[in-house]
């Protein structure tokens, strides 16, 4: 029996539906808060009859941070994959450090309890090292903390290193390290949010960029590693390394509009981020933009996803093409 959490967000909805295209059923653990329209959302990307695979996941109550409540999730469970996290490019939240480490803790540790068969994490590109001169930067780069260092990154980071200890005490797993992932969520979070942006009108870029994969190559995979005789490795995913501006042209053109001219220099964005930061600590709300993301918007770093093509064959798709996919799907 397969599980999977992290069901209602951008991975975990489009692994449900390549899982179930190749299994009659799949469970899938929720919260008794979870609003599952996004996964409806999802797919629907697929098919006009979502209903007809939605009635071919098996729901399990439980919270990461429950223990116990995992635990009894996992009964007869032979492989997990292991997506759900809190995204932020931000300062993060306690929810943040609590959801990504504490829960991957507990998840290890009902998988180890639990004799599965097979454990698949989802990482990030935030969790590995720094490249040297520009390097392209792989499995092999040496993480080390520092001030540009955000609470996310370092959410991951730690949380890979309780998926490593569980491999210490005989877990069978393999890990992840996507990039950006782009792909149709149904929601206006994550990378939802950049396309909600263009499409309003987007004139700012920045200089920075990163590495950048479809949420569909993602799910495929994790699902090729968990089929081979792979354990106690992990994998960068990463299709191609694009510059901020790139990305944001590639959405205004989706969305026909006009590409981003005007470039926002690290500086001025960095002090708005600050001052950002500093009134919602006063008037109390969530700004748009902290110094964080203002870090994270302007750095420019160039990762390697060789490692899987090389082992595997495996074949990345366009990042453009994945942009005006989804693009159209907004507009629709």
């Amino acid at each position: 029996m397969i599980l999977v959490t992290g069901s209602t967000g951008l991975v975990g909805g489009h692994l449900l539906w390549h899982l179930l295209q190749e299994n009659e059923r799949v469970t899938a653990i929720c919260r008794h808060t979870s609003n599952l329209d996004s996964l409806f959302k999802i797919f629907c990307f697929y098919t006009p009859t979502p209903e007809l695979y939605l009635d071919r996941i098996d729901w399990k109550i439980a919270d990461v941070l429950d223990l116990n409540a995992l635990q009894e999730a996992m009964k007869d469970v032979t492989e997990i994959y292991h997506c759900a996290a809190v995204v932020s490019l931000g300062n993060g939240t306690n929810n943040l450090l609590d959801t990504n480490i504490t829960g991957t803790k507990n998840m290890v540790e009902a998988a180890l309890a639990s004799h599965v068969s097979k454990f698949c994490f989802v990482s990030s590109i935030a969790a590995c090292g720094r490249s040297k001169k520009n390097e392209l930067i792989d499995e092999n780069s040496t993480w080390e903390d520092g001030k540009s260092r955000s609470a996310y990154s370092r959410s991951k980071y730690y949380s890979e290193q309780e998926v490593w200890t569980g491999i210490k005490k005989g877990l069978n797993a393999v890990i992840v390290n996507p990039g950006v992932i782009l792909g149709y969520s149904g929601t206006k979070t994550g990378s939802s949010q950049l396309f909600s942006q263009v499409q309003k009108g987007l004139k700012f870029y920045t200089d920075g960029g990163s590495g950048y994969i479809d949420v569909r190559d993602v799910v495929k995979a994790m699902m090729l590693l968990m089929k081979n005789n792979v354990t106690a490795e992990r994998f960068i995913l990463v299709a191609e390394n694009c510059t901020n501006k790139d990305i944001l042209s590639w959405m205004a053109y989706g969305f026909y509009k006009p590409k981003p001219k005007i470039k926002m220099g690290r500086k001025l964005l960095l002090t708005v981020g600050f001052l950002s930061e500093i009134l919602g600590k006063i008037f109390r709300f969530n700004p748009l933009i902290d110094s964080g993301m203002a870090r994270s918007a302007t750095n420019r770093e160039y990762y390697s996803g060789r490692k899987i093509q090389e082992r595997f064959g495996f074949v990345y798709s366009p990042v453009e093409y994945c942009i005006l996919e989804v693009c159209q799907c907004f507009e629709n």
